[in-house]
Protein backbone atom coordinates (compact mmCIF):
# COMPACT_ATOMS: atom_id res chain seq x y z
CA UNK A 1 0.00 0.00 0.00
CA UNK A 2 2.80 2.08 0.96
CA UNK A 3 4.15 1.79 -2.90
CA UNK A 4 0.73 2.85 -4.50
CA UNK A 5 0.55 6.36 -1.88
CA UNK A 6 4.38 7.03 -2.88
CA UNK A 7 3.47 6.83 -6.50
CA UNK A 8 0.59 8.24 -6.18
CA UNK A 9 2.18 11.56 -4.50
CA UNK A 10 5.19 11.19 -6.82
CA UNK A 11 2.45 11.82 -9.84
CA UNK A 12 0.66 14.71 -7.90
CA UNK A 13 4.06 15.97 -7.42
CA UNK A 14 4.90 16.21 -10.79
CA UNK A 15 1.25 16.94 -12.28
CA UNK A 16 1.49 20.48 -9.51
CA UNK A 17 4.64 21.60 -10.71
CA UNK A 18 3.59 21.92 -15.00
CA UNK A 19 3.35 25.22 -14.90
CA UNK A 20 5.63 28.29 -14.87
CA UNK A 21 5.34 31.04 -12.39
CA UNK A 22 4.33 34.33 -13.63
CA UNK A 23 4.45 37.45 -11.15
CA UNK A 24 1.47 39.76 -11.01
CA UNK A 25 2.05 42.81 -12.29
CA UNK A 26 2.56 46.04 -10.28
CA UNK A 27 -1.18 47.79 -10.17
CA UNK A 28 -2.29 51.43 -9.02
CA UNK A 29 -4.69 51.65 -6.33
CA UNK A 30 -8.01 52.83 -7.93
CA UNK A 31 -10.14 55.49 -6.56
CA UNK A 32 -13.44 56.43 -7.59
CA UNK A 33 -15.05 59.61 -6.28
CA UNK A 34 -18.49 60.35 -7.45
CA UNK A 35 -19.69 62.63 -10.20
CA UNK A 36 -19.26 66.48 -9.03
CA UNK A 37 -22.77 68.10 -8.42
CA UNK A 38 -22.13 71.88 -7.44
CA UNK A 39 -24.93 74.23 -5.85
CA UNK A 40 -24.42 78.02 -5.24
CA UNK A 41 -22.91 78.62 -2.21
CA UNK A 42 -25.48 81.06 0.16
CA UNK A 43 -22.82 82.49 2.27
CA UNK A 44 -23.04 86.24 3.57
CA UNK A 45 -19.93 87.58 1.46
CA UNK A 46 -19.17 90.24 -1.31
CA UNK A 47 -19.18 87.45 -4.22
CA UNK A 48 -20.80 83.52 -4.95
CA UNK A 49 -19.36 80.47 -6.09
CA UNK A 50 -20.74 77.07 -7.05
CA UNK A 51 -19.42 74.72 -4.56
CA UNK A 52 -19.37 71.20 -4.88
CA UNK A 53 -22.06 69.01 -2.70
CA UNK A 54 -19.21 66.32 -1.26
CA UNK A 55 -18.39 69.02 0.46
CA UNK A 56 -20.19 68.50 3.96
CA UNK A 57 -18.73 71.63 5.65
CA UNK A 58 -18.33 75.43 4.30
CA UNK A 59 -17.73 77.66 7.32
CA UNK A 60 -16.79 81.76 6.85
CA UNK A 61 -15.38 84.30 9.39
CA UNK A 62 -14.88 87.59 8.83
CA UNK A 63 -10.81 88.28 9.73
CA UNK A 64 -10.22 91.55 11.37
CA UNK A 65 -8.56 94.09 9.44
CA UNK A 66 -7.72 97.42 7.89
CA UNK A 67 -9.73 95.64 4.79
CA UNK A 68 -12.71 94.02 4.55
CA UNK A 69 -11.35 90.05 4.56
CA UNK A 70 -13.23 86.86 4.90
CA UNK A 71 -11.75 82.97 5.57
CA UNK A 72 -13.50 80.49 3.79
CA UNK A 73 -13.10 76.93 4.86
CA UNK A 74 -14.72 74.02 2.30
CA UNK A 75 -13.89 70.73 3.75
CA UNK A 76 -14.17 67.29 2.25
CA UNK A 77 -14.14 64.42 5.19
CA UNK A 78 -13.96 61.94 2.71
CA UNK A 79 -11.34 62.92 0.65
CA UNK A 80 -9.58 64.55 3.89
CA UNK A 81 -8.70 67.63 2.46
CA UNK A 82 -9.65 71.14 2.84
CA UNK A 83 -9.60 74.35 0.21
CA UNK A 84 -9.41 77.02 2.15
CA UNK A 85 -10.37 80.68 0.71
CA UNK A 86 -9.03 84.15 1.83
CA UNK A 87 -11.00 86.87 0.12
CA UNK A 88 -9.75 90.52 0.54
CA UNK A 89 -11.02 93.50 -0.95
CA UNK A 90 -9.05 96.08 -2.51
CA UNK A 91 -11.11 98.88 -2.24
CA UNK A 92 -9.95 100.96 -5.31
CA UNK A 93 -6.26 100.88 -3.87
CA UNK A 94 -3.70 99.98 -6.57
CA UNK A 95 -1.13 99.48 -4.10
CA UNK A 96 -3.61 97.03 -2.14
CA UNK A 97 -3.61 94.99 -4.95
CA UNK A 98 -0.17 94.84 -5.95
CA UNK A 99 0.70 93.55 -1.99
CA UNK A 100 -2.26 91.07 -2.76
CA UNK A 101 -1.08 90.06 -6.25
CA UNK A 102 2.83 89.60 -4.88
CA UNK A 103 1.63 87.88 -2.09
CA UNK A 104 -0.24 85.11 -3.47
CA UNK A 105 2.25 84.64 -6.18
CA UNK A 106 5.34 84.60 -3.04
CA UNK A 107 2.64 81.91 -1.57
CA UNK A 108 3.02 79.86 -4.52
CA UNK A 109 6.58 80.29 -5.10
CA UNK A 110 7.65 79.27 -1.27
CA UNK A 111 6.31 75.71 -2.42
CA UNK A 112 9.38 75.43 -4.95
CA UNK A 113 12.09 73.83 -2.42
CA UNK A 114 9.93 70.83 -2.35
CA UNK A 115 7.96 71.29 -5.86
CA UNK A 116 8.94 68.91 -8.97
CA UNK A 117 6.92 71.48 -10.64
CA UNK A 118 5.04 74.26 -10.79
CA UNK A 119 2.92 74.86 -13.81
CA UNK A 120 0.44 78.10 -13.65
CA UNK A 121 -2.35 78.47 -16.18
CA UNK A 122 -3.79 82.18 -16.47
CA UNK A 123 -7.78 82.63 -15.92
CA UNK A 124 -9.49 85.07 -17.58
CA UNK A 125 -13.43 85.74 -18.04
CA UNK A 126 -14.23 88.77 -19.07
CA UNK A 127 -17.78 88.72 -18.93
CA UNK A 128 -18.08 88.50 -15.18
CA UNK A 129 -14.75 90.65 -14.73
CA UNK A 130 -12.44 87.94 -13.13
CA UNK A 131 -8.93 87.73 -13.66
CA UNK A 132 -6.59 84.95 -12.14
CA UNK A 133 -4.21 82.07 -12.26
CA UNK A 134 -4.30 78.67 -11.27
CA UNK A 135 -1.00 76.93 -9.99
CA UNK A 136 -0.92 72.97 -9.63
CA UNK A 137 1.98 72.58 -7.31
CA UNK A 138 3.41 68.67 -8.01
CA UNK A 139 5.45 66.75 -5.48
CA UNK A 140 5.81 66.07 -1.98
CA UNK A 141 4.27 69.58 -0.57
CA UNK A 142 1.74 70.77 1.72
CA UNK A 143 -0.37 72.19 -0.64
CA UNK A 144 -0.98 70.52 -3.98
CA UNK A 145 -3.11 73.36 -5.53
CA UNK A 146 -3.40 77.42 -5.30
CA UNK A 147 -5.28 80.28 -6.91
CA UNK A 148 -6.20 83.76 -7.15
CA UNK A 149 -8.66 85.77 -8.93
CA UNK A 150 -9.59 89.35 -9.13
CA UNK A 151 -11.55 92.45 -10.69
CA UNK A 152 -8.64 94.42 -10.44
CA UNK A 153 -10.67 97.14 -8.78
CA UNK A 154 -12.82 96.13 -5.51
CA UNK A 155 -12.30 92.10 -4.71
CA UNK A 156 -9.70 89.67 -4.68
CA UNK A 157 -10.04 86.00 -3.86
CA UNK A 158 -7.07 83.41 -2.98
CA UNK A 159 -7.30 79.38 -2.49
CA UNK A 160 -4.98 76.73 -1.43
CA UNK A 161 -5.88 73.12 -0.88
CA UNK A 162 -4.49 71.25 1.75
CA UNK A 163 -4.74 67.63 2.70
CA UNK A 164 -4.57 65.90 6.30
CA UNK A 165 -2.14 63.56 6.14
CA UNK A 166 2.20 63.84 5.25
CA UNK A 167 2.42 64.70 1.85
CA UNK A 168 2.66 61.98 -0.02
CA UNK A 169 2.40 62.81 -4.10
CA UNK A 170 1.34 59.26 -5.36
CA UNK A 171 -0.81 58.49 -2.35
CA UNK A 172 -3.16 61.86 -2.50
CA UNK A 173 -2.88 62.32 -6.24
CA UNK A 174 -6.11 60.86 -7.09
CA UNK A 175 -7.82 63.53 -4.64
CA UNK A 176 -5.74 65.94 -5.69
CA UNK A 177 -6.91 65.81 -9.35
CA UNK A 178 -10.75 65.83 -7.86
CA UNK A 179 -10.25 68.45 -5.71
CA UNK A 180 -8.30 70.75 -8.55
CA UNK A 181 -11.46 70.64 -10.91
CA UNK A 182 -13.87 71.86 -7.91
CA UNK A 183 -11.02 74.87 -7.57
CA UNK A 184 -11.09 75.58 -10.76
CA UNK A 185 -15.28 75.57 -11.24
CA UNK A 186 -14.97 77.85 -8.47
CA UNK A 187 -12.90 80.41 -10.23
CA UNK A 188 -14.88 79.77 -13.11
CA UNK A 189 -18.81 80.62 -10.92
CA UNK A 190 -17.23 83.33 -9.14
CA UNK A 191 -19.71 86.63 -9.74
CA UNK A 192 -18.73 89.71 -7.73
CA UNK A 193 -21.78 91.90 -5.88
Amino acid sequence: MSKYLAALLVAIFFISCGEDYVPKPKAFLRLEYPEAKYVESNLDLPFTFETNLLATKISEKEVQSSTKSYGINIEYPSLKGTIFLTYKAVEGNKENLINFLRDAQNFTQKHTIKADEIPVTPYENKLHKVYGAFAEVKGDVASQAQFYVTDSINHFLTGSLYFYAKPNYDSILPAANYLQKDIRHIMETVEWK
